[in-house]
This record gives C-alpha cells, structure tokens and sequence, in this order.
C-alpha cells in the first residue's frame, strides 16, 4: 500500500513538473505553431493541377463524408481501399493531405533530433547534417533505392542503420578516453564529406534514369509525391523518438552543465549521451526516409525556440515538437509556390535559409563547445 501510494506521488510529481513549464511563452508558440501549420496547410492543398479556391478546399478538407467514414480512416493508416469521395474531397485527403501530414511529421522529427545533438555536443552547431548522421542515413536509403528498391518499405530501419554508422564512426574518430563537444563536431564534418561522396558515386551504379532523377530529388530533400505509405512508414518511430526525447529532457539539462557536473550528481556521462544519441538517430533517420535530406532544419529549429522559451529542456524540446511541423510546412509551401508551375525541393529553401544561419551562428560563438 505503502510503495502504490509513492509510485502515485511520483507520477502526479512529474506531471506537475511538466504542467509548470508551461509558461506564457510555451503556450504562446505552440498556439501560434498551430495557427500557422493550419493556414499554411490549407495553402497546400489549395493548389495543384485541378485548381480549387481556398473555400473550397476548406469544405473538401473538413468533408464528413472523410471524418466519419471508418474506411476512409482505416484506408489512410492501414492501406485499405478508400471509400467513395467527391473529387475535391479525393483529390485534397488522397494527394494533397498525405504531403502536409508527412511535413509535419519530418518537421517534428528533424527538430527533436537537432535539439538533442545539440545538447549532447554542447554545441549549438551540432545538428544530424553535421554530424553525419543524415549523409549516413541518406547512403543506406539511396543503396536501396538504387539497388534493392524491391526493400522499400524497409526505408526507415535501413536509415536508421546508417545513421547509426555514421555516429558510431564519428565517436570512434573523436573518442579519447571520451569525447568532446568540439572532436565530436569535427568527426562528424569529416565522416558527413566520405558518405557524401559514395552517395554521389552510387549514381554510376544506377542504369534507370528515373531512378537517378528521384534519388537525386530525394537527396535535395522533397515532399514531392509522398502519400499515405510515407506516412505510415513514419508515424510510428516518429511518435517513438519524441515521447524518449521527452522523457529524457532531464538528462539532456544535466549533459548541458558539463561532464564533471553530470557525473558528480551521479549521471553515466557515456552512457546517456549514447543512448540520447540513438533517439535523435532515430528521429533523423525517419525524416530521412520519407523526405530525403533535408539540411540545416535541425540546427535552424532549436535555436529559433531557444530565443523563445530558453534552454530548459522540458519546454525546448515542446516547443520543437509545434515548431518543427509549422516551419516544416510553411517552407514547404515556399518551395511549391516559389517558381511555380515549378517546384522546388525543399531541401533547396532550407538550405538557403539554413547556409547563412550557420555562418552566423560559427562566426558569433565565441568559444566551442557551449551554447
């Protein structure tokens, strides 16, 4: 009766820990993320080949035929046959939802990651691009999408496969009896330029030329043409890596204060910095393996809610979570509407976008190593 009653204290303890980070601050954004991830959706499925006003698009997305339809449902998240839909409303759940949805889930998962790498390096260059997990990752994907594309749906397992790799290369390259924020950057640019270029030499392997234009749309980084199996190769993992992140934010605080401080208040420094490194491997890695390399985005995200809400892991990690998805699909919308009838990867808007942050951030950080 005695330990039931603790375990009870403890669980309404940790749950009123993370209601009292939820400031004014907090809740502004992820309102604010929310507001903008829903216009910027309702842009996105407004356009395309079959024209539709945004009225109309507004009554095809909020359709009931689609919201209480049980096989719509069961079509979207098991693969089952769809139901009989007006073409607006076909067009905008079968075509144009699937790409804001998968939007969303890549934003979350590249701006968890990013966060986590950051912390985990106490560095606030550190992201999956350059660490080389994401060239990691990107080489596994496009070997399979080169040369086994009969494994497809196996995409985010061999992502993560890679990214994992990649990681374990670039700890071992910066390992001294430990590692350092600084080396771990550092090994991650040399191993991030090695697995940059085999993606660039499977190409020579590669005799369908549709195959090379869409890896090489998939290795800019592209929204374009995911669907509903993107989806569903994503949700899950998805969901996965940002429920650990968020039950290892404490962890993430303490590895911020430094190694002799986090090992002093009785942390396994190695340890936990490994085993919050597979969770943002994971994460890059199914971002990865629906929207091909996207760079910069999981340096970008962590640092624009920083500015918001600061360094609290308990609410950084919550902000990504809502800002993430909307800046995700707001830069996707830029990259299809940018030069239309054309569109852009968005992978290109990020990294325009990203390039110059990053500069500016290495010129501005004084000193290696901290945030």
């Amino acid at each position: 009766m005695v330990s039931e009653t603790r375990g009870a204290t403890d669980v309404l303890s940790r749950a009123r820990t993370w209601l009292d980070t939820l400031d004014g601050s907090l809740f502004g954004l992820c309102v604010a993320s929310v507001a903008v991830a829903f216009v910027a959706g309702l842009l996105q499925v407004s356009f395309g080949a079959y024209s539709m006003t945004i009225l109309e698009a507004w009554q095809a997305v909020f359709d009931p035929k689609v919201w209480f339809s049980v096989q719509a449902w069961q079509s979207f998240f098991f693969g089952a046959e769809l139901p009989e839909l007006p073409k607006r409303t076909l067009i905008v759940w079968n075509i144009r939802m699937p790409r804001v949805i998968v939007a969303v889930l890549a934003g979350m998962c590249l701006a968890v990651s990013g966060a986590i790498f950051q912390a985990v390096t106490r560095n606030e260059l550190a992201s999956p691009f350059i660490l080389g997990v994401s060239s990691g990752a990107g080489l596994t994907v496009l070997l399979t999408l080169v040369l086994f594309s009969s494994l497809a749906p196996f995409l985010p397992l061999f992502a993560a496969v890679g990214g994992s790799i990649a990681f374990l290369l670039v700890y071992m390259i910066a390992w001294q009896g430990g590692t350092s924020p600084v080396r771990l950057v550092l090994a991650g640019v040399i191993v991030n330029m090695v697995f940059t270029s085999l993606q660039r030499g499977l190409f020579f392997f590669a005799d369908d030329l549709g195959v090379v234009q869409s890896a090489l749309a998939w290795i800019t980084g592209s929204l374009t043409g995911v669907g509903w199996e993107e989806f569903r190769i994503a949700v899950i993992p998805t969901l996965a890596a940002t429920l650990l992140a968020l039950a290892g934010a404490r962890q993430l605080n303490l590895l911020l204060l430094g190694e002799e401080t986090a090992s002093s208040l009785g942390m396994s420094v190695e340890r936990v910095r490994f085993m919050l490194s597979a969770v943002a491997i994971l994460a890059a890695s199914t971002a990865i393996s629906v929207a091909g390399i996207i760079g910069f985005f999981g340096l970008v995200v962590p640092h624009i809610v920083r500015l918001i809400v600061g360094s609290d892991y308990r609410r950084l990690l919550i902000g990504c979570v809502f800002v993430g998805p909307a800046l995700m699909v707001v830069a996707d919308v830029g990259a299809r509407l940018a030069l239309s009838p054309a569109q852009v990867p968005v992978g290109v808007v990020t990294g325009v976008v990203g390039g110059p942050y990053f500069l500016y951030l290495m010129r501005r950080q004084e000193q290696m190593g901290e945030i």
